[in-house]
């Protein structure tokens, strides 16, 4: 059995498009033909591929069949490459990346910038918790991730980064208001914080080292990386920001730190096992980039 890589291709851009119609219009065809190609694919294979719900997504054996698709689309660009003696030539690769919002809204975005310089490529990033990560590799959605998973994911390579620091902090005003007395665990329970979201447990994890409830005080939710910190640097609540955020703010004396331990994510680059030129120099870097600018091995909290 052989399975053709321009079906292939196709199932790969209605996952990623979402419909038919959005497939149809990015390959240039018909949205019949784009189902009649995901339906030949399906026969040939004996298998259903897709899930037609609003957006489409894969079945168990779409995923693998997605995941070829991309594989495959990276090596022809190689080859391409290889064959003119050009690392630019060729057609333009998307490559899907996943990274965690305070990555991405620090660090991340610097060595893709410089890749795209010298790469035909474009990314299609997945923002997610560095903790539920690693999934989106296992479904085959992404090429490769900043994650906290330390293991590799099945037929991946994992590279440690080292580790973004936070610390707590909030504005003169907020902590001469709510810690005029001390950043106690009284006032603790009561002083309003911020969370990214319901599944970040990063203020949880530092309240409960300071003998805090950690369910207790009331909680601002912000889900985004950039306007967190400007949430914390307006004084809605205290916060845990990454050094890369907060340093400024407690050297111009806008933030105030609240004291307690710093929290130290550990953070891992995981990407597909496909020895590929240009993916090796995506990790490259990335893993240099990060490197450069996380914690290395250190005290503090350790969050998994």
């Amino acid at each position: 059995m052989r399975i053709p890589f321009d079906l292939a291709e196709t199932l790969a851009v209605v996952v990623d498009e979402g419909t038919l119609d959005a497939a149809a219009r990015r390959l240039r065809i018909t949205p019949s033909a784009v189902s009649q190609r995901v339906k030949a694919l399906e026969s040939l294979l004996g298998q259903v591929l897709l899930v037609r719900s609003r957006p489409t997504r894969p079945t168990a054996a779409g995923v693998v069949v997605v995941r070829l698709a991309r594989q495959l689309a990276l090596l022809e660009h190689d080859a391409i490459a290889g064959l003119s003696g050009d690392p630019a030539a060729g057609a333009r690769v998307s490559v899907p990346l996943a990274v965690n919002a305070d990555s991405l809204g620090t660090w991340f975005l610097v060595p893709l910038a410089t890749l795209a310089e010298r790469h035909p490529i474009v990314f299609d990033l997945h923002r997610d918790d560095q903790d539920f990560t690693a999934g989106l590799l296992e479904s085959g959605t992404v090429m490769g991730a900043v994650t906290s998973r330390e293991e590799p994911v099945a037929g991946c390579r994992a590279v440690p980064l080292g580790r973004m620091r936070y610390h707590a902090v909030a504005t003169p005003a907020f902590h001469d208001r709510w810690f005029a007395d001390g950043v106690s665990v009284d006032a603790l329970a009561v002083a309003p914080l911020i969370d990214f979201d319901r599944r970040d447990d990063l203020q949880r994890r530092w309240l409960q080292a300071r003998g805090v409830e950690a369910g207790a005080p009331p909680r601002h939710y912000v889900p985004a990386s950039h306007d967190f910190a400007a949430a914390a640097g307006l004084g809605l609540g205290w916060a845990l920001l990454p050094t890369a955020q907060a340093a400024a703010g407690l050297a111009s004396g806008d933030l105030v730190a609240l004291g307690g331990p710093t929290v130290d994510v550990p953070l891992t680059w995981q990407q597909w096992n496909l020895r590929s030129p240009l993916l090796d120099a995506v990790a490259e870097a990335i893993v240099a980039e990060g490197r450069r600018v996380l914690t290395g091995a250190g005290g503090g909290l350790s969050r998994r």
